[in-house]
């Protein structure tokens, strides 16, 4: 395949006036073989740099414009005239086709080094052959020549077509090369009666040329993409004419061009058909435009309308306005929950441990007396360890632990004087009593934690941490829009909203103090309580929102003080713990569905906490009756104290009685307490007015519904060893004078309806008088 002959180079005048000026200036003739020579160094593979040079001509040409593009590069020089413009129609299409061909025929010289290298030779002969023989005609005659073409254009009415004048390819090419003006006269010409095909280079150029002012003025993004496809598309036509400008230079190279040949034959026909496509295409691609422009046009109208209708409707703009605001507000709200939701549980940690802490110090206290107390008596009954004089050797911890408990007891003893309570028993109190470094230790613990609560929502709005204000938000939009809040399901969402606000509220709150603060004064409890009455309807789900409070944040708080706190010995704290308990169980178990689970984990609680109660506080010693005659000696006095302190436990226990089951609470208190320590106790002690007032307040202790059946005559089975205890005593007590406490005997056993038991007592000793007791029962 031959390389595109080298480009000779020559001097034009300076003055001369051509239009096709543009042209590339000549060389010297001295210097043409050095360029001629020069060339082929510089044609080399395309590797790499292939592309880049193919670039960098057009940029050389075209300079004045200063776009790089590769797409947008043109052959023609930056001065050519337009068509219509010098040398004319029939000029112009002439010099395009040279050019098209050197485009094309660089392209394939590009793409094609490494061919044969003789190929290169005899082109190379053939330029120089060809270049020695061409004459370069001065500036006058070719002016003399263009006036001559000029006037027959004018002048002739047509251009015989039967002249045939054999014209070569390869003279063709040396003539474009050489001089694009010495080209053939008109009539030595074919004339094209079609447009000459374009590559798409030339037409992009020629398209460029004429717009450059307007596309030099357009930067942005879609021209850069509308560049980059037709980037791809001239890449792809480009390889395309490359490859078929090599096929057909192969076999053209050095022969010239074939007269004999014809090609298609062209008439008005197949241009009036091609024209005919073109329109249809362009038709057929303006009703597709016409039709997307009626339905975006139809688009526009249609929000316009929508835009003036959602306008001219205020009451959907004020509803869409109503619910962005409770969107909004319900975010802020939770937003500054979930911030302060970690501070308040650390304060309740805190509370929680302080309390904790108090009471595991009551509890290892009085269980440290205890076992030091009974070890000191046990000694000394036994007489293990004695002194020279006679006393008992005791450990100086022990002593001081005594000496402390008996400074407690007298201060109470005092205490209890001073109040005019003489009927205390030794043992009921609840020895809870701490020192006063102790008390200020815990009041400035406890007054820090109150302190940092009353600061957790310092920083935030009412609107955001009132109870009342939340509430009354959900309470317009009850009133303004009861359809979607109740379908909402807005009863379920207040209880867990409001959740930390009440928690932070139960903080202070202690159920096992009588000075408690009840709950229905709390500030939550009255403003659930207002919502819950402002709501109209009568089944409505409103109504059960204060009972889901309490079972979701009262009822798990109130399981935490029972299961760590609450000690069952103290008869204060269990009837503030009951009171507590009633109000949340019963005035509030309505819907028992929402408050079983947590209702049956705080009875588990409790059980559990009184059995605990049972096996660790509990310890009613048995002495010899010789030890206990005597009523002040310290082992009747410790007998006597862990009695009625085991009693106080029976008691606390049985007051539980309408909150727990029945069977739970004789299982407790008559099967584990009774049973096992209280009559045993008391079967050790010596009958006498002591132990019918211990039997008195046992059946004191006892729940009137468990006896109000007036059908029974025998009493329940737990209390059976009770009732023999009850009968043994009564008969010691009738063969002396204690006629009295016969009587008091025969009336317990009335009260808890061991009527059969009473009859036979009555018939044995002919107490013919007390016979009214039974008739009364």
């Amino acid at each position: 395949m031959a390389h595109r002959p080298k480009r000779t180079f020559r001097q034009r005048p300076a003055d001369s006036s051509d239009s096709d000026g543009a042209e590339e200036p000549s060389a010297e003739p001295g210097t043409r073989k050095e360029q001629e020579t020069s060339g082929p160094a510089e044609e080399g593979p395309p590797s790499g740099g292939g592309r880049a040079q193919v670039a960098e001509r057009p940029r050389r040409v075209r300079g004045a414009r200063g776009r790089g593009r590769v797409w947008a590069t043109s052959r023609r020089a930056p001065g050519a005239a337009p068509r219509a413009q010098g040398g004319g129609v029939q000029e112009s299409r002439t010099v395009d086709l040279s050019t098209d061909e050197e485009d094309g025929t660089h392209h394939s010289s590009e793409s094609k080094d490494d061919q044969s290298s003789s190929s290169d030779s005899s082109g190379s002969q053939e330029e120089k052959e060809f270049s020695s023989t061409v004459k370069i005609p001065d500036a006058a005659f070719i002016q003399a020549a263009r006036r001559k073409r000029e006037l027959a254009r004018a002048q002739g009415d047509y251009i015989s077509l039967d002249v045939k004048h054999p014209i070569t390819i390869s003279g063709t090419k040396r003539n474009s090369d050489d001089d694009p003006e010495s080209e053939p006269d008109d009539h030595e010409k074919r004339i094209p009666f079609a447009p000459k095909p374009q590559t798409l280079r030339q037409r992009m150029a020629e398209e460029t040329s004429i717009n450059e002012t307007s596309e030099e003025s357009q930067e942005d993004e879609s021209q850069d993409i509308w560049e980059h496809q037709q980037m791809k598309k001239a890449v792809k036509v480009i390889e395309e004419t490359d490859i078929g400008i090599s096929r057909s230079s192969r076999s053209q190279t050095l022969r010239k061009f074939d007269t004999s040949v014809s090609f298609s034959p062209v008439n008005l026909e197949i241009i009036k058909k091609q024209l005919n496509t073109r329109l249809t295409l362009l038709q057929d691609t303006h009703r597709s435009h016409l039709r997307e422009y009626e339905k975006c046009m139809q688009d526009v109208k249609s929000s316009q309308s929508t835009i003036q209708h959602l306008e001219s409707s205020s009451n959907h703009a004020l509803n869409y306005k109503f619910y962005k605001s409770m969107k909004i507000y319900v975010e802020n709200v939770i937003d500054c929950l979930n911030e302060k939701i970690i501070n308040i549980q650390e304060i309740e940690s805190s509370m929680h441990a302080l309390l904790l802490k108090q009471a595991m110090t009551f509890m290892k206290r009085r269980q440290d007396e205890l076992k030091h107390e009974s070890t000191y008596l046990q000694q000394l009954s036994c007489k293990e360890e004695t002194s020279t004089n006679g006393s008992l050797a005791v450990d100086e911890k022990t002593q001081w632990i005594l000496e402390e408990i008996e400074s407690r007891r007298t201060q109470r003893r005092q205490a209890r004087v001073l109040s005019g309570n003489c009927n205390h028993q030794e043992g009921t109190s609840s020895d809870d009593e701490l020192s006063s470094a102790e008390m200020t230790d815990f009041q400035k613990s406890h007054d820090a934690i109150l302190q940092n609560q009353k600061k957790v929502f310092e920083d935030v709005h009412h609107d955001f941490c009132n109870i009342q204000n939340i509430l009354l938000k959900f309470q317009q939009w009850r009133e303004k829009f009861p359809d979607s809040y109740y379908e909402a399901f807005i009863s379920l969402c207040i209880p867990k909203l409001l959740n930390p606000l009440v928690r932070v509220q139960l903080i202070h709150w202690n159920p096992l103090k009588l000075d408690s603060v009840d709950l229905k004064q709390m500030p939550w409890f009255t403003s659930v309580e207002e919502f819950m009455e402002d709501s109209k309807k009568e089944d409505s789900s409103d109504k059960k929102i204060l009972s889901a409070v309490i079972n979701k944040t009262v009822i798990p708080r109130l399981t935490d003080f029972i299961e760590f706190i609450w000690d069952p010995l103290s008869t204060s704290q269990t009837t503030s713990l009951i009171t507590h308990c009633r109000v949340i169980l019963e005035e509030h178990s309505t819907y028992e569905n929402e408050v079983s689970k947590s209702k049956q984990d705080l009875f588990k609680s409790i059980v559990s906490r009184m059995k605990k109660a049972i096996e660790d506080d509990v310890f009613i010693p048995l002495y010899p009756k010789s030890a206990i005659e005597n009523k002040t000696s310290p082992h009747a006095k410790f007998q006597e104290r862990q009695f009625w302190s085991g009693l106080k436990l029976f008691s606390n226990i049985l007051l539980w009685n309408g909150l727990l089951p029945d069977d739970t609470l004789r299982e407790l208190g008559l099967g584990k307490l009774l049973n096992r320590y209280l009559i045993t106790a008391l079967q050790n002690a010596i009958p006498g007015p002591d132990a019918v007032k211990k039997c008195k307040q046992i059946a004191a202790c006892l729940p009137e519904k468990w006896f109000q059946d007036s059908a029974m005559r025998t009493s329940i089975p737990q209390l059976e060893n009770f009732i023999q205890f009850l009968l043994q005593s009564v008969h010691k007590l009738s063969r002396s004078e204690f006629r009295d406490e016969v009587k008091e005997i025969i009336l317990i056993l009335v009260k808890i309806k061991a009527l059969n038991q009473a009859e036979s007592f009555i018939e044995e000793y002919h107490l013919d008088h007390l016979k009214s007791l039974i008739k009364k029962a």
